[in-house]
């Protein structure tokens, strides 16, 4: 029996494993799903989803798909009750031989639900049909679900690692990374094929931008300039000619022939120690579309889109890394400006010396947004 379903020392506790008279129909459901989808931090409607809980706990299998269901915009502490919930009706259901699996697999098949909900859903039925990965999990190449669309990537990866035939191995891990949207994933096959003799353009498929306008340093001694509003945050006049930390100051243009976008101020602009440079780009995009703007940076940092401050992190060298800090926003159609703040302090450690960014656009799930203008970013695969 799956894990997933094994019996759980809490649930005697929580749903009271109470056999009420007769089994909730789907309308009956609905008071009970409502009480914890109300569920909230701090005890809020615990004692209402008690109750609730142990009245779903006695729901029909076939009525697995509407408690799933019901995770579908809940909050964490909600959808996880309901995950309780749902695997006591399932654990019933596949002691009598009656998981509705047709069900749970047509939930699956549906990605306007909940990523964690047709997760569950993937588990319950791979819990009792052995020949369910090899089924499914290639079917979910482009889920929305991350975690769905891994297993699909590493079970692509494997493959790929056992063809012994060249031209059948570089097309499984050109497949596989244009699929991967978790970094290790992209990185291994991205590793293999260049092993392989291609080039494949991480840049493009993560979306990093890699030219940008610089300007700095502007005085941040004892940090004072964080709260300060150099000109470059009131408008950006890229002929302009502005007051430095140490005189003049312009604008440059520098690209970046990093893959993961990296740009190093301390190579651009020189090495300074309580200082602020301005980053900005323009973005054309082909439509309005939600995004983040994801950056990593051991520095302090702002960040706006089209003037509108979207992200803020007071923190220095707290280590660099890929998506470590998410600003959500909306590109409109057309012309978006990108401003990024990016601050040094005065700390003399080897370790604190870094100065850097590296900034991507993409969709919530980590999909690259490319700009219309950016040079080859209508080649199919994103392949050199």
């Amino acid at each position: 029996m799956s894990r997933l379903l094994a019996a759980r020392p809490a649930l005697a506790y929580v749903l009271g494993l109470a056999v009420l008279s007769s089994a909730a129909t789907a309308a009956d459901l609905l008071q009970p799903l409502a009480k914890i989808r109300a569920v909230a931090a701090e005890g809020k409607g615990h004692g209402e989803a008690v109750a609730a809980a142990k009245a779903l706990a006695q729901a029909e299998a076939s009525d697995l798909p509407q408690i799933l269901a019901a995770m579908d915009g809940a909050n964490p502490i909600a959808t996880n009750w309901l995950r309780v919930a749902a695997e006591s009706v399932a654990q019933r259901a596949t002691l009598a031989g009656k998981l509705p699996k047709a069900d749970l697999e047509k939930f699956l098949a549906e990605t306007k639900h909940s990523p964690r909900g047709r997760r569950l859903a993937y588990e319950l039925v791979a819990g009792v049909d052995p020949t369910a990965e090899q089924r499914l999990i290639p079917t979910l190449l482009d889920d929305p679900s991350l975690e769905l669309r891994r297993d699909a990537v590493a079970q692509l990866l494997a493959t790929a690692a056992k063809s012994t035939e060249k031209p059948k191995s570089i097309e499984l891990h050109k497949r596989a990374f244009r699929h991967a949207r978790d970094l290790d994933q992209i990185k291994s096959s991205s590793a293999k094929l260049k092993e392989l003799g291609q080039s494949p353009d991480i840049a493009a498929h993560m979306g990093f931008v890699l030219q940008w306008k610089l300007i700095g340093p502007f005085d941040n001694i004892d940090d004072r300039g964080w709260d300060v509003a150099y000109p470059p945050e009131k408008v950006v006049e890229l002929s302009a000619e502005l007051e430095g930390q140490k005189g003049k100051v312009r604008w440059l243009t520098h690209v970046t022939a990093d893959e993961f976008g990296r740009v190093d101020l301390n190579k651009v602009l020189a090495n300074h120690k309580g200082a602020i440079a301005y980053a900005y780009v323009e973005f054309v995009a082909d439509r309005e579309q939600p995004c983040d703007l994801r950056m990593g940076t051991s520095n302090a940092s702002k960040v706006w889109l089209n003037g509108e401050l979207i992200g803020a992190t007071h923190v220095y060298h707290a280590n660099e890394l890929v998506d470590q800090y998410i600003a959500k926003g909306t590109l409109k159609r057309g012309r978006n400006t990108i401003l990024l703040k990016l601050c040094q302090n005065e700390q003399t450690e080897v370790w604190a010396q870094d100065w850097a960014f590296q900034l991507r656009v993409c969709d919530a799930i980590g999909t690259a947004i490319l700009a219309q203008d950016r040079p080859g970013q209508k080649v199919a695969l994103r392949f050199k």
